[in-house]
């Protein structure tokens, strides 16, 4: 059984409590397990009372994050080091099992050209620091693999696996979304078996980010790729309904991505949880 989670871009812009809480009995309902808490701003988060809310409902909470565009982890090191470190604090503060995201990168940040050597040394060495930084707060870091127009550094999962398979640490995991998929691999099933012996969350998101199902996303061959590749992790819908302004740009987020913004989670998780039965993923 895999863990249904929820970004909570789906329902707010921001993490917000009070916007947040009202609508949890609702995401019960549909069988959420799991919140995923956009990760912005660390300093701002009240941790304490996040882990207190999360025991409340039942629900596992993990932190996500892009770097900030001041941040070049190639050039600049120590500041990505810096910002994250309170991000990995909060991850383990809330009872994560990791931070995921673009924590290699910056969101909407290319160079317009490919990536270089030194780049891919760089990346590496600074994944090998935060690995470390992040196995002292007892959680593991994430990298997910982004399209080509919002990063040139890291576009499919097996890019993502041959970094983790260079730097060697056992706590980075890949953090796979069919979004940015759906763009940069051949298929999904080669997408998520190149991924495979590193995989350790899922983004389930439409290819116009809107309601899973409305789209042009092949859902059937995402989930039997899943089962194939005997994924148990969670699957986390991401649907950009709400999006905090300082991350919308890098989105490039211009318009609604529902008519009817309810159908994100009252059309498309029902939605995901059968195209999921049908090919032997369980979202529990």
């Amino acid at each position: 059984m895999n863990t249904l989670g929820l970004h909570t871009f789906a329902i707010a812009p921001v993490w917000d409590l009070a916007r947040i809480e009202p609508q949890m009995d609702k995401l019960k309902e549909f069988g959420i397990g799991l919140l995923e808490i956009p990760l912005l701003r660390p300093a701002e988060l009240d941790t304490k009372r996040a882990r207190a809310f999360g025991s409340r409902y039942g629900v596992e909470l993990v932190p996500s994050l892009g770097l900030p565009w001041s941040i070049d982890v190639v050039e600049q090191p120590q500041d990505g080091l810096d910002f994250l470190e309170p991000a990995f604090r909060v991850a383990a503060e809330v009872g994560g099992f990791g931070l995921g995201g673009v924590t290699y990168g910056t969101i909407g940040k290319t160079t317009k050209k490919p990536r270089t050597q030194k780049e891919l040394d760089g990346i590496c060495r600074f994944l090998e620091r935060a690995a470390r930084l992040a196995r002292g707060h007892g959680i593991k870091i994430g990298i997910e693999p982004c399209n080509r127009y919002e990063t040139h550094l890291i576009n499919t999962g097996k890019d993502a696996a041959k970094i983790i398979e260079r730097v060697g640490a056992d706590n980075i995991f890949i953090h796979l979304d069919t979004y940015h998929m759906h763009i940069e691999e051949e298929n999904f099933a080669k997408g998520f078996a190149d991924a495979a012996p590193y995989l350790g969350y899922v983004h389930v998101s439409e290819a116009n980010r809107g309601v899973p199902g409305r789209g042009m996303l092949n859902w059937d061959a995402a989930f039997k790729a899943i089962d194939d590749i005997g994924f148990k992790g969670p699957i986390t819908l991401e649907s950009m309904n709400h999006v905090d302004a300082d991350i919308a740009g890098g989105l490039a987020v211009w318009r609604p991505v529902a008519e009817r913004p309810d159908d994100v989670i009252e059309v498309g998780l029902p939605f995901l949880r059968e195209t999921a039965r049908k090919h032997g993923v369980t979202l529990g």
